[in-house]
C-alpha cells in the first residue's frame, strides 16, 4: 500500500489495484470486466471461464478489509451489454450481496453504457465529491482531481536481471489514472502517448507488486 495526494486529497494506492479514500471511507475499482473470458469464447477465442468470480473473490475480500461506506466501480464494470446476462447464480448473488454492503457507484463506461439496474445503488456518467472527479475516460486536457480508469496502465520494471511487466497507477499529483482491476483486462504501456499526453509534466507510475506498490519515475 503507498499514501499519495491528488489535488490535496490523501489517497491510498492499494497493491490489488484498488484506491481507497480514508476521509470518505470510500473504495474505488477501476475496469472490472466481468465476463471478458465468455465473451472472447463466444468468438472464438477459449479461456478459463472463471475470470468474473476470480474479481469477485478479490472485490469482497477488498471490501471485507476495508469495511467502505462507498463504494465506486469507474466504468466497463462489464465488458459488453449482454455480460450481466451471462452470470451465473452465484455471481448473481455476490453482486447483490455487495451492493448491499455499501452505498455503490455504477460509473458507465465504453463497454458498459447502461449498466444492469437490478445491481442496486446508482448509476452515473461522473460523480464529483470533495476535491475529486470521477469519470471513466480521462479527459483529454489536466483537469485537477480527476480520478479515472479506460487506459488499463502498465509499466515494466526490470529487477535482478529481470523485466517484469505490471499494471500500475499512474498519477501527477493532480489527477490519477487506475489500473484495471479485471482478471482478464490487458494494459497499456505508460511511454504510449495516450497516457503521456495526460500528464504534461513529471508524473509517476505506481508498479502493483505482490504486496506493495512501487513509486517508479515515468
Amino acid at each position: 500500500m503507498s499514501e499519495i495526494a491528488v489535488n490535496g486529497e490523501t489517497l491510498l494506492l492499494d497493491a490489488t489495484g484498488a484506491l481507497y479514500w480514508p476521509a470518505m471511507r470510500m473504495l474505488i475499482f477501476s475496469d472490472m470486466h466481468f465476463e471478458k473470458g465468455s465473451s472472447y469464447a463466444r468468438r472464438g477465442t477459449m479461456l478459463p471461464p472463471y475470470d468474473t468470480r476470480a474479481t469477485l473473490a478479490r472485490v469482497t475480500a477488498l471490501v471485507k478489509h476495508y469495511a467502505p461506506r462507498h463504494v465506486i466501480a469507474l466504468g466497463d464494470s462489464f465488458h459488453d451489454d449482454e455480460a450481466a446476462d451471462r452470470l451465473d447464480d452465484v455471481e448473481r448473488k455476490l453482486l447483490l450481496a455487495l451492493s448491499k454492503a455499501a452505498d455503490w457507484i455504477w460509473i458507465a463506461g465504453n463497454h458498459d453504457p447502461e449498466p444492469p439496474p437490478w445491481l442496486g445503488g446508482q448509476i452515473a456518467e461522473e460523480v464529483a465529491i470533495g476535491g475529486l472527479l470521477f469519470r471513466h475516460e480521462p479527459s483529454a486536457t489536466p483537469f485537477a482531481g480527476e480520478i479515472a480508469g479506460h487506459l488499463h496502465p502498465c509499466a515494466s520494471v526490470t529487477r535482478r536481471g529481470r523485466t517484469l511487466r505490471r499494471r500500475c497507477f499512474v498519477s501527477d499529483g493532480t489527477r490519477l489514472v487506475m489500473p484495471a482491476f479485471g482478471a482478464y483486462a490487458g494494459g497499456l504501456d505508460v511511454r504510449e502517448m495516450a497516457v503521456r499526453t495526460l500528464f504534461p509534466d513529471i508524473f509517476r507510475a505506481y508498479v502493483l507488486g505482490a504486496r506493495q506498490v512501487y513509486a517508479v519515475a515515468a
